[in-house]
């Protein structure tokens, strides 16, 4: 079995890679029929001499490989027929802007796996940058804070070699006495915590964080329960308001009072509350200067989340009154937004180690032999150039462009 690394091709540029040189190095150890050849780039958070050095083939042409493994979405003129692919597609939530990729994978005769959908019997996911999402973010909204106030400069993550080099600079600022509320419980919220507790700040409960001032910097991470109610006053269930998100209401909004820097790392159903409405954000007492917005749904649950940033244009202003964006860090009445939409970018090396380590423990024996939990099957978007059964509610999408009809 011939598996070929692919190029990263969208843009901008995502420098992460699904098997760096040493995962790639464990996998054909391991498997024993299975050779990798890689393709040239000059993005890559590895270079090519990294795995020139390891003995790797490097080749522009894949055309002989069965599995193409890579990252983001696949330029389409580079797809080749007729091969499995795996990557993350970003096609399976109807997304439009994909949709002409979904279409010429079925037209070319590809098998689409996606990373999102490997899940165990649990239906928990197996492979995902959450928590390297967090960790960045975290950073990203402690440089947006030195910055706002002039008190500290960070570099941007992107500039530093790892994760080590990005917790060395953290670890040379000196926070004021603020408070930092971080919402969430999963992956994400747990690589924010990591970042945060880099600067052994104290760590305080929901009930303290409302009511207590400190002379010293604290930190609070909150789960649903202490920003949700259900309307008809019965008690709290998490499993239920999983279920039932539209049967819950806000309390978030006494954390808007004393809240100064605030990281969003949440899972959100457009069905359950909005954390925040416009109108919060023109209330005197509105304390929140900066969000980092990890979770960054658009028209979801924070207002100011205009839209998604960029790596290399991380922050944008809010303004509180008119609901409007601005130029960040000049009004220091408007909110600092950070919403970047690929934050483990930033760390692609050890993002990318961690990513690779997951699919090796949890996914290769199942894509490399045999499947018996059904952890590539129920991955498997299109089989040969058809949709599998769990997909099938993708026809309608398929058919709003002209380019394929099914």
């Amino acid at each position: 079995m011939r598996v070929g690394v692919l190029r990263e091709t969208k843009n901008p540029p995502d420098r992460r890679v699904a098997i760096p040189p040493q995962i790639g190095l464990r996998i054909l150890d391991k498997y024993s029929d299975v050779s990798i050849y890689i393709q040239p780039s000059d993005i890559r958070c590895f270079s090519d001499a990294e795995y020139r050095q390891q003995g790797y083939f490097l080749t522009e042409d894949l055309r002989d490989c069965d599995i193409l493994i890579g990252v983001k979405e696949i330029y389409i003129p580079t797809l080749i027929p007729n091969k499995t692919y795996l990557f993350f597609s970003h096609t399976a939530k109807k997304q439009p802007y994909n949709r002409e990729l979904l279409q010429q994978i079925i037209k070319k005769n590809i098998t689409l796996i996606d990373y999102e959908y490997l899940t165990n019997n649990n239906h928990q996911r197996l492979v995902a940058f959450g928590h390297w999402a967090g960790v960045v973010g975290a950073y990203k909204a402690l440089r947006a804070r030195g910055v706002r106030t002039d008190f500290f400069d960070l570099p941007p993550a992107g500039s530093c070699h790892d994760m080590g080099g990005m917790y060395k600079h953290l670890k040379t600022i000196q926070l004021k006495p603020i408070k930092i509320l971080i919402t969430g419980g999963g992956r994400v919220a747990m690589g924010a915590m990591q970042t945060i507790r880099t600067l052994n700040i104290k760590e305080v409960s929901p009930k303290d964080f409302l009511n207590k001032n400190y002379d010293e910097p604290v930190v609070c991470r909150i789960d649903p329960q202490y920003y949700v109610e259900r309307k008809d006053g019965r008690a709290f269930d998490l499993q239920d308001f999983f279920e039932y998100p539209e049967m819950y209401k806000s309390t978030f909004k006494p954390f808007t009072k004393v809240t100064d820097l605030y990281i969003a790392c949440h899972f959100w159903d457009p069905k359950s509350p909005k954390f925040l409405t416009q109108d919060d954000y023109k209330e005197d007492d509105f304390k929140i200067s900066v969000i980092a917005d990890v979770s960054c749904d658009l028209n979801g649950p924070i207002p100011s989340t205009l839209r998604p940033s960029t790596i290399a244009s991380s922050f944008y202003g809010y303004d509180r009154y008119s609901g409007e964006e601005t130029i960040p860090f000049v009004d220091r009445r408007n909110v600092t937004v950070m919403a970047v939409d690929n934050l483990p970018g930033e760390l692609p090396r050890d993002s990318s180690i961690d990513f690779g380590n997951a699919l090796f423990e949890n996914v290769y024996d199942a894509l490399f032999g045999d499947d018996p939990e059904g952890i590539v099957e129920r991955a498997t978007i299109v089989k040969d150039g058809k949709l599998t059964p769990p997909f099938a509610y993708l026809e309608d999408y398929l058919k709003n462009e002209n380019i394929l009809k099914v």
